[in-house]
């Protein structure tokens, strides 16, 4: 329904029949759950003309970092290089999918993108942690005329060296949500067995507890994926 619409915890949450997807039998509430932010991903992916046998490096391993690299890997990548400022996170997008995983407060990424894919480095950068400093390794270190896509959402006016992005003559595209074929897509993908959701699910909670889910993804940022909330459909 995109973000503008109050949220499904709402008394009443009214959904045109025309934005209804329907979830194949075979698929959990879980996953169909988990179906929003993969189809972010997906059309996040396709903003690259031609992934297809690329080396990606994925800078964020968020929610929607790991199921980029996964969708990445799904629709034809090559290698994909994860990067983050913890150890715990890249670890876990190491499980279903990435073939490089750096943590970057530690290990240099200019270092590890030259180490892992060689002198042509990346062929695209997608940045999915969104702040100048994510942002500027990516134009610094991106391949001459190679791109970079900006997946994250800045929280403010960014900082970022537009001069040496324009002296590699680097394409910078952008992402923003999904499309209903991003939608079909991703659900094809996880019922054919290419996409793992469950590794980011974190926790349940009863849809009476949803304000501690809340609570909870506050308390254990670090380690929290995707926090879900069950809905049992024969409540009134």
């Amino acid at each position: 329904m995109g973000f503008q619409a109050t949220g499904t915890a709402s008394e009443y949450f009214a959904v045109d029949a025309s934005k209804v997807t329907l979830l194949p039998e075979t698929m959990s509430y879980d996953e169909g759950a988990m179906i929003e932010p993969l189809a972010v991903t997906v059309h996040a992916a396709k903003r690259f003309p031609d992934f297809k046998g690329a080396k990606c490096a994925v800078l964020g391993c968020g929610p929607i970092g790991i199921l980029l690299i996964q969708s990445l890997k799904a629709l034809g990548a090559e290698e994909v290089m994860a990067t983050d400022i913890s150890d715990m996170r890249p670890a876990l997008a190491a499980k279903p999918g990435a073939d490089y995983t750096v943590n970057t407060r530690s290990h240099d990424f200019a270092e590890a993108l030259l180490a892992n894919f060689g002198p042509d480095k990346a062929d695209v950068i997608y940045d999915c942690a969104g702040n100048d400093i994510t942002m500027n390794q990516a134009i610094q270190n991106a391949r001459k005329g190679s791109t970079i896509i900006l997946v994250a959402v800045f929280a403010k006016m960014a900082n970022v060296d537009l001069a040496k992005l324009n002296d590699s003559e680097l394409d910078l595209n952008t992402s923003m949500m999904y499309r209903h074929e991003d939608y079909t897509e991703a659900i094809c993908l996880v019922n054919e067995g290419k996409i793992r959701l469950k590794p980011l699910m974190s926790s349940h909670f009863s849809f009476a507890d949803y304000q501690k889910a809340y609570e909870y993804i506050d308390a254990n940022h670090e380690s929290t994926m995707k926090v879900l909330i069950d809905v049992d459909p024969s409540d009134d």
